[in-house]
Formats: structure tokens, sequence, C-alpha cells
């Protein structure tokens, strides 16, 4: 499998550096954070294939963390969360707040890279059926947009572009690699990408409210949710 981006949200400190360390020689791209609070601010900001999590951290615990990921971040991470606790009831908590596995402490750190891997690519590509922004939804499942509860059909490249601005909410995505992940090496020209933008801008922003995608003059374009667009 591909390296995986992965964020450890562990306390104790010791601990901390032989996941990183061993994670890091597996191949794998680590950030660490020694708080609840670090770390739901990294995991809300930056985008993660999978998160370490102890459930025992100063700030806010592990399950809180968990819950508020699960209910803030659109492109969803897998979670294992590690926990000294063996109780059924400890476990449920973690799994009603959205944890993927667990893994009790002490455990072989080959074992933490099995399951981080198995919990991750299980997830791929079916871990994000639905995308929000604010009243904007979509669901990948179905290839079915709505903005304020009304049905949106969009044509293929437009709907790749808005699945793209809404993955990547709230960054600006360059029209470099807009153009890249829609038709690859071989773009058809910028008036292409242009031309699509405007209609996609008629079906999701016309006869609604504001205007939720932007241009970023000079850079390229993003989504703007609600008291966000200028």
């Amino acid at each position: 499998m591909a390296a995986l981006k992965i964020l450890v949200i562990e306390d104790h400190q010791d601990l901390a550096e032989n996941i990183c360390e061993y994670l890091e020689s597996n191949g794998h791209i680590i950030d660490h954070a020694g708080d609840g609070v670090v770390g739901l601010h990294l995991a809300v900001t930056e985008k993660y294939d999978a998160i370490v999590l102890d459930v025992m951290l100063p700030g806010i615990d592990g399950v809180q963390v968990c819950s508020k990921i699960r209910k803030a971040i659109i492109s969803q991470p897998a979670i294992l969360m590690l926990t000294a606790r063996d109780t059924l009831q400890d476990k449920l908590s973690g799994f009603d707040a959205g944890v993927d596995d667990y893994l009790v402490k002490p455990f072989a750190l080959e074992e933490l890279n099995a399951r981080l891997t198995a919990i991750a690519t299980r997830g791929k590509g079916t871990r994000d059926p639905l995308l929000r922004v604010n009243e904007l939804v979509m669901e990948t499942g179905k290839r079915s947009v709505s903005r304020d509860g009304t049905h949106i059909t969009l044509n293929k490249v437009c709907y790749n572009i808005l699945k793209i601005l809404m993955e990547e909410y709230p960054n600006v995505i360059s029209r470099k690699d807009m153009e890249f992940s829609i038709w690859g090496d071989h773009p058809p020209g910028s008036d292409s990408l242009r031309s699509h933008i405007y209609k996609l801008r008629c079906k999701i922003d016309k006869n609604f409210p504001y205007p939720m995608i932007q241009t970023i003059h000079g850079i390229g374009f993003k989504l703007a949710g609600k008291n966000e667009a200028e």
C-alpha cells in the first residue's frame, strides 16, 4: 500500500516517539500532537489518511476529540484509538464517537501498523459518501447534488470540479491543479475550465442567497460557505 499520512495524538512522549519512528520506518508520513487541543486543531486543518488517538489526553480526551473530528471534517480519516482500559463500556463509547478500531496498551508496533493499514485501506473510496459545505450537499454514491434541498443536475466535468472543491474546502485549488485533476497531462485549455466554472456557477449559485464558488485571481478557485462569501 502507498504511504499513509498519519496523525499521532499521544501525550506519553516516549511512546509517541516509538510510534512515530516505527511508522516512519515503514514509509508513512507522520505528524504528532501531545494533547487533545493541538491534535484536534491539526485533524481539522490538515488532511490525514489515519489518526492514532490516545483515550487519556490533556485538554480534551480522545473520545471527545474523535466525536468532534467526525462532526467537523468532510474527508474522514480512519481512527484507531489507544487505551489502557479494556472494558466493554469504554470500547462502546469510542465506537459511538466514531472510532474504527481499538488497540489496548501495551501493544506490538507491528500490530499497530497492520491495523492502521487495514482500516485506512478498508475506508478508501467508501468513507466519504456524503460531502457537505453548509447547505450544499453531494451524495457521491448516487452522484447527486443539492443546495438548500433543491436538486441540481450537473454534467460530468462540472460534477468532478465541484467534488474537488468540496473535498478541499476551505482551501484554494490552483487552476493548474484543477486542470490536472480533471484532464490529466492534456487539459483542453484554460477556456474550457473557465467555461465549465461558468456553467457550474449558473447551477450552484444562481437563484441562491449568496455565491459559493469563488475565483481567487491569479491563483485558482475555492468554495465559500455562509458568511465567507465576498
